[in-house]
């Protein structure tokens, strides 16, 4: 139903002024104003029915999202922790979770769409036009204000007073440094930690997955393994921190294959050891490409070529991954000869 199809008598006794065209073509102006389109009247603003039928509808809204905060509350205080179940096509989940945040989203739902049928169907949605103001101010007060200032400098006699205008400049620059010394209070000092990892002479390399040492007839040509240090166990407390120093990546070349001196130095018989962490941002590395030789990592796309000492062949990476230096124990066993030579993992402000 349209206003056309109204009785003039029922329809609102506002008269829309707003719409029509502001001005016509001339020389000055060749392209006519049209104006707004004429206004067209809701069902609501004509038939009383509708417009409880839309208040209903908002209070039922604004109701079910009531109930969807009480039955949030009951989720939280009721449902175990612990308890999981099977949802589709999602699988087996938090139970508390899952209610939580189908309450949650339902309360949140129902308040916005209620709103909005509310705005959409029996708020005023008239047109209005309001002329725009000069947001500038006007030259007097323009001249008010410069010259208030000028005064008020003139009176502080800042330009003339130099000692006051010095040590005050001095006293502004140094009660940022305060802010700067609480700095230290926020945690320890990091000291060398970055620089150091589990890894030192005669650690065994254990491989992550089967958590057994490494022999050297373990490692294939072209194939890819992940070690840690030898103790690192995974229900230690700070495992997490010191495996994301100590990730180790192992791969077997030809001899002939590797370009750079030192690592054929430091591998033993063509098996060579990095760092896993990338050095731009510190995401663990995990792809290989045997046929080059490459590493990427899959956050950023860098690319590492681990024949030629492991340095960065495409990416936002700054350096080369850290290559550590290996041999082979009394038992036959592939062990550490040290640490890194270089912090692992991406630059940070005081690396040397």
């Amino acid at each position: 139903m349209s206003s056309h199809d109204i009785p003039e008598e029922n329809l609102p006794a506002e008269q829309d002024t707003a719409h029509r065209a502001v001005t016509v073509a001339d020389e000055v102006s060749p392209f006519a104003d049209p104006g707004l389109p004429p206004h067209e009247h809701r069902i609501q603003d004509i038939d009383e029915r509708a417009a409880k039928r839309s208040e209903r509808t908002v209070a039922l809204l604004f109701t079910v999202s009531m109930l969807a905060t009480v039955g949030f509350i009951a989720a939280y205080v009721t449902i175990p922790t612990d308890k999981s179940i099977f949802v589709f096509p999602i699988g087996h989940i938090s139970a508390m979770n899952f209610a939580l945040g189908l309450t949650l989203g339902v309360a949140l739902f129902a308040i916005g769409a209620g709103a909005v049928h509310w705005a959409r169907t029996l708020m005023s949605d008239m047109e209005i036009v309001d002329e725009r103001h000069p947001a500038e101010a006007s030259p007097e007060v323009k001249a008010k204000v410069i010259g208030d200032f000028q005064q008020g400098a003139k009176e502080s006699q800042f330009g003339r007073r130099k000692l006051i205008r010095n040590t005050m400049f001095g006293a502004l620059a140094l009660f940022p440094l305060s802010g700067v010394v609480l700095l230290r209070d926020l945690g320890p000092l990091p000291g060398t930690k970055l620089r150091h990892t589990l890894w030192s002479k005669g650690k065994l390399l254990v491989n992550m997955n089967t958590n057994e040492p490494l022999r050297p007839s373990d490692v294939a040509v072209g194939s890819l393994t992940f070690a840690k240090p030898e103790g690192l166990e995974e229900t230690n407390e700070d495992f997490q921190l010191e495996i994301a120093k100590a990730a180790l990546m192992i791969v077997r070349l030809q001899p002939e294959n590797i370009k750079d001196k030192q690592e054929l130095e430091w591998s033993h018989q063509g098996i060579v050891a990095f760092s896993k962490i990338c050095t731009h941002v510190g995401c663990p590395i995990s792809l290989y490409e045997q046929q080059t030789h490459h590493v990427l990592c899959p956050c950023h796309q860098s690319t590492f070529d681990l024949s030629d000492g492991a340095r960065v062949v495409f990416g936002p990476a700054g350096h080369a991954l850290p290559q550590l230096r290996i041999g082979v124990n009394a038992d036959g066993y592939l062990e550490a000869l040290g640490d890194f030579e270089e912090p692992v993992g991406p630059a940070f402000w005081e690396r040397g």
